[in-house]
């Protein structure tokens, strides 16, 4: 599946339109690990855990989004964003 943040896909036309994409999550670190977060926020500097939790979210999310769309019959999805949301269609 093609994904691209335009709203057209160059050298394309689009031959259908579905509707709009979408995906999310939501997810939570063990208690360890926010104490460690705790204590290095203390300290200062990039808190690893939670950087790293985001990126697993946003790669899920990105991964329910082309499931959503391939529901729908598309083969791609333009004009998609981080907050993980796109027009799904066929070109």
């Amino acid at each position: 599946m093609l994904i691209v943040n335009t709203p057209k896909v160059p050298n394309k036309a689009i031959t259908e339109i579905h509707v709009i994409s979408r995906a999310s999550t939501v997810r939570a670190r063990n208690f360890g690990s926010d104490i460690f977060a705790g204590l290095k926020n203390i300290v200062g500097g990039e808190i690893s855990e939670y950087t790293n939790l985001q990126a697993d979210s946003r790669e899920q999310a990105l991964q329910r989004m082309q499931e959503d769309a391939q529901r729908m019959g598309a083969n791609t999805s333009q004009c998609s964003y981080y907050h993980l949301y796109g027009d799904a269609s066929l070109i």
